[in-house]
Parts: C-alpha cells; sequence; structure tokens
C-alpha cells in the first residue's frame, strides 16, 4: 500500500473506530469473534506496514504459543484431561481453549494498538480533545511522542560514539555497563535540555497568557458522516446481538459456545467483522482503484 486511506479521515472517525475495535475485543471471548478480530487488525497492520509488518505479525505467534500453553498450568479445572504432571496434577484441553482465547483477545488488541500508534499521531489527538481539554490534550501528545523521541535520539548518541571508536560493544561487561550508562546520562541532559528550550519557545509565544485559540486542518465531510453511520450500525447490531446472547462462551469447566447457526450469532459475527473490516477494506479498495487509473494512463 502506498498510503493509509482509513487515516486521511477525520481523526474523530479514526479514534472512534479504534475505541470500538478494542473495548469490543476485551470483551467477547467468542471464538468466531476473537478470529475476526485477530484476522483483520493482522490484515490492517499488513496494509500499513506492508512487507516490514510481517515480522512484529510472525513474533506474535511465539506468544500467542506460550500464552495458551501456560494457561493450563496455572487453571487445572476441566473435565478432559490431556495428561497429569507433578504427581498428579491435570492439564485439561478446556483449560487449553481458555488459554488459547485469552491469548488471541490479548494479541489482537496488541496489534490494534499498533495500528492505532501508526494512523493517530500527535495532532489528530490535539484536533479531538484540544478545544475539550486543552492542556491535558497537550501533556498526553508531549507523552506519547517521548518514547520514540527517546529511542531515535539514543541511536542517535550511540552511532556518534561508534564513529569515535566509544561504543564499548566489544569491549568488556563493565566497558559495556560504562557505555550504557554515559548514553543514559546523555540522553537525560538532552531530555532536560529540550524541556527548558520548550518551556521557553512556549512562554515567549505567550501560551497561558489568553484565551486558547486552535486550528486544525481537519473538516468533517460527507465521506466521514457516510462511515459514521455504518460503523454507528455495525456497533449497534453487535451490542443488540450480544444481549440477545450471541457472543455466550463458557470454557470451564466444560465447553459451551452459541452455535453459528443460531441468528444471533450470525448477526452479530456479520456487524462484527465488517465493523472491524472497514479500515482493511478502504486500504484494498483505493490501491486497486489506483492500479485500475494507472493502467489506463
Amino acid at each position: 500500500m502506498k498510503r493509509d486511506t482509513f487515516s486521511t479521515y477525520n481523526p474523530l472517525i479514526n479514534f472512534i473506530f479504534f475505541i470500538g475495535a478494542v473495548a469490543l475485543g476485551m470483551f467477547f471471548l467468542h471464538p468466531a469473534l476473537l478470529c475476526c478480530s485477530l484476522l483483520l487488525s493482522s490484515a490492517y497492520y499488513l496494509t500499513i506496514h506492508r512487507r516490514r509488518g510481517l515480522k512484529f505479525l510472525a513474533a506474535m505467534i511465539p506468544l500467542f504459543v506460550v500464552l495458551a500453553a501456560v494457561n493450563p498450568l496455572f487453571n487445572p479445572n476441566g473435565q478432559t484431561v490431556l495428561f497429569v504432571y507433578l504427581g498428579g496434577r491435570p492439564y485439561t484441553m478446556e483449560a487449553l481453549i481458555y488459554g488459547a482465547a485469552i491469548a488471541a483477545m490479548f494479541i489482537s488488541i496488541l496489534i490494534w494498538f499498533a495500528c492505532y500508534n501508526a494512523v493517530m499521531t500527535s495532532d489528530k489527538f490535539l484536533y479531538i480533545f484540544g478545544r475539550t481539554a486543552p492542556a491535558i490534550s497537550l501533556v498526553l501528545s508531549m507523552i506519547l511522542r517521548l518514547v520514540p523521541g527517546f529511542q531515535r535520539k539514543a541511536g542517535q548518541i550511540a552511532g556518534a560514539r561508534r564513529c569515535i571508536g566509544k561504543a564499548g560493544e566489544a569491549g568488556t561487561r563493565r566497558e559495556k555497563i560504562e557505555n550504557g550508562i554515559t548514553v543514559l546520562s546523555t540522553l537525560t541532559t538532552w531530555a532536560l535540555e529540550g524541556g527548558i528550550v520548550t518551556a521557553d519557545s512556549m512562554r515567549s509565544r505567550g501560551y497561558g497568557s489568553g484565551r486558547r485559540t486552535s486550528f486544525a486542518i481537519y473538516r468533517f465531510a460527507g465521506r466521514d458522516m457516510a462511515l459514521a453511520a455504518v460503523m454507528l450500525l455495525c456497533v449497534a447490531a453487535v451490542l443488540i446481538c450480544a444481549g440477545a446472547g450471541g457472543a455466550e462462551a463458557a470454557f470451564i469447566p466444560t465447553l459451551s459456545l452459541a452455535h453459528l447457526n443460531e441468528p444471533a450469532t450470525a448477526a452479530m459475527s456479520a456487524a462484527y467483522f465488517i465493523f472491524l473490516a472497514i479500515p482493511t477494506v478502504l486500504n484494498i479498495t483505493e490501491e486497486i482503484i489506483w492500479h485500475i487509473l494507472r493502467s489506463r494512463i
């Protein structure tokens, strides 16, 4: 993908989608819904990062296996015993399936947050909350950019020390520790100096001296209203079907799942799939249109 089409929509649309994807993903453990969340979060992540995203998604596989396999070690409940260890402690199939469900939920939430970090920039965050809570939104936006800023600066400092032969990579353990302490000390000094410069710059520009105004390049257009309507309809359908028992899932002591042939579960799965597929469908549709137009040139 050459660009993320979904991120070009109004930031409020992006924010509502991610809130819905994360909130709904945290409360539903039905396997069909978990598969939707895991599959579509991975698909959207790949449309954003393309081949670079494969490494991140591949790292989620061993994490999934470990989380699923560890759960029966702490939760021996279940009727189907797969084997016994430590002198009679059961390792049950129900606990294993429950661990797989928890692992799928956890990984899908991680991927959605990774997509959120790629889409929701600091200016979008300020656009959403800048008028209602200007001070809080400013502080949060500064905090969100600290980690990537520190990582980038730490890489620059380490690279500069490597160029003058003081990286300590091939030295003793003490030299490596001293190099790490030096990099950390330099990074801390840079952060403190940057904070003072930022404060002076904001004071010289009159920050806090009067009523705060805001400017944004984003506008709530017709396509945003249409997409918001589709998203709200899907979320409403998911919640109504969940209230009707479409997401019932019990794993311990026995498996008890709402079947997909039940109307509430089928409708809920379809609405949930449509809601989570919105960003990926927009990106793929834009890419197809781009290839068609380019082929006509």
